[in-house]
Formats: C-alpha cells, sequence, structure tokens
C-alpha cells in the first residue's frame, strides 16, 4: 500500500502561490527531498530510465518497467507527487488505466502527453503528435477513471518542438482543457518571451514549467517564474545530475588514488547519517 499523504498538491496550491518540485528518480531520493523540507516532488521517467535501467528517454522503458519502480518512490515519501505517466501508453482506455493505477497507488498528480508513441525527451529533437482530437479523447476517459477530486490531471503537448511556435501549443493547450485537464505542462519554451506567454495565455489554469539544466528553455529562477504566473516548477534532471557526477568523482578517485579519510569527510555522507536516513 501507498504512504497515504496528509495534503496533496492541489491543496497545497491553495496555500502557495508555487511549488517547486525536484524530481526523484528513486527512493532515496524520495527521502531526502523530504529531508530537505520540500513539501511536493514529481517523478519523471527521464531520470528513473536512466538511473534504473541506463537507457535514454525515448520510450524504450514502458509502464510495465516503470510502474512498479514508481510505487517504489512513492512509498518511500509521504510528500505529494507529481507523476509521469507519458502518453498513456496506448489509446484512451489504456491511458485511462496507467492513470488509474498511478492514482491508486498514491499520485496526486499525474501529467499525460500529446505525442506520438515511442515518446522522445521534450528537450530532445523529432517530436511527432497525436492529432489534438486524439488527445482530448484521452484526456476525457482518463478524467473519469480518477476516484479523488483533489487528484489533478495535467496535459503536456511538444507543440512547440512538433510544430514550431508557442501559439500552436496554446491552441492545444485550450483544447486540453475544454477536454477536462486540470492543469497544462506546454514544453520546452526556448526563451524567456516564450515563457511569459503561456501564463498570460491560461490566466487561470494550473501551469508547470520544466527548468531543466542542458535544455532548450532558458533557466529563470523559480521566485521570477512564480511572479510570471507558474505554480509548479520542476527540476527534471538535477538530481540525477548530481549523482552521476558525485559517482564519477568518488569512481576517478578510487581508480586513481586512495580515499583518504579526509577525502572521505569532505566528499561522502557520514555512514551513521545514511543508516538513519534509510532507517536503519
Amino acid at each position: 500500500m501507498p504512504n497515504m499523504t496528509k495534503s496533496s498538491i492541489r491543496l497545497l496550491l491553495s496555500k502557495h502561490r508555487s511549488l517547486l518540485l525536484p524530481v526523484a528518480h528513486d527512493a532515496l531520493t524520495a527521502k531526502l527531498i523530504k529531508l530537505a523540507g520540500f513539501q511536493a516532488f514529481s517523478i519523471g521517467g527521464f531520470g528513473v530510465a536512466a538511473s534504473a535501467f541506463g537507457k535514454p528517454d525515448n520510450g524504450s522503458v514502458g509502464f510495465e518497467e516503470l510502474f512498479p519502480i514508481f510505487s517504489n518512490i512513492l512509498r518511500a515519501s509521504s510528500l505529494p507527487a507529481l507523476v509521469d505517466a507519458d502518453t498513456g501508453y496506448g489509446g484512451p482506455r489504456r491511458t485511462a488505466k496507467v492513470v488509474n493505477a498511478y492514482e491508486k497507488i498514491g499520485a496526486s498528480a499525474i501529467f499525460i502527453e500529446d505525442q506520438v508513441w515511442p515518446k522522445r525527451c521534450g528537450h530532445t529533437n523529432g517530436h511527432r503528435l497525436i492529432t489534438k482530437e486524439a488527445m482530448q479523447e484521452k484526456i476525457r476517459v482518463a478524467k473519469d477513471s480518477l476516484g479523488n477530486r483533489e487528484t489533478i490531471l495535467m496535459a503536456r503537448t511538444d507543440a512547440i518542438s512538433a510544430e514550431g511556435s508557442v501559439d500552436a501549443a496554446i491552441v492545444r493547450g485550450k483544447a486540453y482543457l475544454a477536454a477536462g485537464a486540470d492543469a497544462l505542462f506546454i514544453e520546452a519554451p526556448r526563451t524567456e518571451g516564450e515563457i511569459k506567454q503561456i501564463p498570460r495565455a491560461f490566466p487561470k489554469t494550473i501551469l508547470l514549467v520544466n527548468m531543466m539544466e542542458g535544455g532548450k528553455t532558458p533557466l529563470v529562477p523559480h521566485k521570477t517564474l512564480a511572479e510570471w504566473g507558474f505554480h509548479l516548477i520542476a527540476r527534471p534532471i538535477t538530481t540525477v545530475l548530481a549523482q552521476t557526477k558525485a559517482i564519477q568523482t568518488a569512481l576517478n578517485q578510487l581508480k586513481n588514488g586512495e580515499i583518504t579519510h579526509g577525502w572521505i569527510k569532505t566528499n561522502l555522507t557520514n555512514f551513521s547519517q545514511f543508516r538513519e536516513i534509510i532507517g536503519l
């Protein structure tokens, strides 16, 4: 059974203008996010595909592989979480089953996207989209499958990349809201001007923006994004990049020289602290 949360992302947004969502790619990271004092987090396919399977986020890992890992992450933390459901892995009925399954294991918010499967990371190229009408039907059926009124169904569009303009993404966003989506995620705006254009088009909608190191979108301070009108600010790869760098540093030290007591004190978590983190 999932950890039951006393809060939800919807409830938190009723009290706070915006939430910063670090992304957990494993259960340990979810624990560390809570210990760091965050109020919510997200689970993204990019980090999980990389950390659990050593694969890119290009449709090489599907729902059956991701579901048990997402479940472990949700069980590891009592914080409310936004879960990445990719394209729903099929048509409307399949999407509804996926969304319903994530809700049952404790997801507080779930997003689905309008790419053709196999999907691609939003900050790469070569995206292909399903029709606007096909995505609307997925949203309608997925929304009907939810059992908790607090659960947020978010629609993501990659139309900026696939169709070349933020205007095209806004058209799709309006259609997805009309179909019943509670929130929008317009992926990969390319300039600060495009970022600002999104909340101007949707002043009364829950909006998520991705701040991805090395991605297509310029990095903007979280406070500024909140002032512009974004409610959820995700950092999808910060933790997995930090982990990768730390492991590379440790392995290089092991290979090239002895690990001294001084190096351990500076670069590694104290073993007693680590036992406390994992509940030993």
